[in-house]
């Protein structure tokens, strides 16, 4: 799993709408969707670490951008 900001509105599989601007936890299949509609955009790999928490977003100013 992964945290990312969403450059646009999405509804998840679940049914639940997320906001524009709003960081959600996805697996990799769902990250290459939503990179592939453009609804996030391309994923940092950052500085270290294992890609996780809070502060591993893809979007502007995502760590190692």
């Amino acid at each position: 799993m992964v945290y990312v900001k969403l450059e646009s509105d999405w509804t998840d599989g679940n049914g639940v709408s997320h906001s524009a601007g709003e960081s959600v936890d996805v697996d990799a299949a769902t990250l290459a969707t939503l990179q592939a509609e453009g609804i996030v955009s391309e994923q940092s790999s950052g500085s270290g670490g294992d890609g996780k928490g809070p502060n591993k977003w893809a979007g502007p100013g995502s760590p190692g951008v």
